[in-house]
């Protein structure tokens, strides 16, 4: 299985942030040399979350259904037997997609390798994508956006996915999340302190906060029954063994609202310390 959540935090970032100003075009392509397809499915469970405030939620039932690839509206076309997609296989999409969902609020194809995707297959594919239904939804998985034909392209928002070395910002996010996988108030707040003591920039920790939900998050995911297969961070597990699912529920709770507490105008120092306050609460007030 591929991993759930794109490594590349940004990216995550600028798919929330077209989720909640309703933006996200019903035909992207996901190009680069990152995992394509962990960032499609998260593409996609923006696209049903079901979740107030930032889409995705990666808790609702829909997202969560996504992210463990049971979600009966969004469906993966790829064919591991062939080295092209069959003409049948795109005839046949072509007629479901006037089918109307299932469960969700969209339907979406995720092509997973569009080195399947032949001249051929992109002509039949072509109409749809520009025609069809509001509620369907084309992500395009491909290493170069010159994989798809331009009449394709032009009609798609392009999204990179790079493979880029992880940032300082999530370094420290798994050091936060091994401190607070010890469920006591004195190691983090230590930590929180000597985090304020290095003047962190309150730009710089609200991506390490949503860094740190982010791996809540995943935990979550752990806790509700997901395969710990070894495609998550150690962190996430850390997590999710260590906090009983109250307490990692109202962690990721403050951490999401912590870090968007970071686009107003405050000072870092004041968000430290009031998460390590909310903390010390949570911990006296769940088991």
């Amino acid at each position: 299985m591929e991993e759930l959540i794109p490594e590349n935090s940004t990216l995550a970032r600028r798919i929330r942030a077209a989720a909640s100003k309703g933006t996200l075009s019903h035909a992207a392509i996901l190009s680069g040399s990152g995992d394509r397809m962990a960032a499609a499915r998260y593409f996609a469970a923006a696209l049903e979350c079901e979740g107030e405030g930032e889409r995705p939620c990666l808790r609702c039932r829909q997202c969560r259904k996504v992210l463990e690839d049971i979600h009966p509206d969004v469906v993966t076309v790829r064919d591991d037997g062939h080295k092209e997609l069959p003409v049948e296989l795109v005839r046949q999409l072509r007629q479901d997609v006037y089918i109307r969902p299932n469960d969700g609020a969209r339907k979406v194809y995720i092509f997973a390798d569009c080195g399947q995707l032949n001249q051929r297959d992109q002509n039949v594919l072509l109409k749809i994508v520009e025609e069809g239904p509001a509620y369907a939804a084309f992500l395009f998985c491909a290493e170069k956006a010159a994989a798809l034909l331009p009449t394709i392209r032009s009609r798609c928002v392009e999204w990179k996915v790079a493979g880029q070395p992880e940032t300082p910002e999530m370094e420290q996010a798994r050091g936060l999340c091994r401190v607070l996988a010890q469920g006591k108030t004195l190691p983090a707040a230590q930590w929180l302190v000597s985090l304020e003591n290095r003047r962190i920039k309150r730009e710089q920790l609200q991506e390490l906060l949503q860094d740190a939900w982010l791996l809540t998050a995943q935990a979550l995911l752990l806790q509700a029954g997901k395969p710990e297969d070894g495609t998550l961070p150690e962190e996430a597990a850390l997590l999710s063994r260590s906090l009983s699912s109250r307490r990692l529920e109202g962690l990721s709770a403050l951490l999401r609202q912590y870090s968007a507490d970071c686009a107003y105008n405050v000072g870092a120092g004041h968000v430290l310390g009031a998460l390590c306050a909310q903390w010390e609460r949570l911990l006296h007030a769940t088991r």
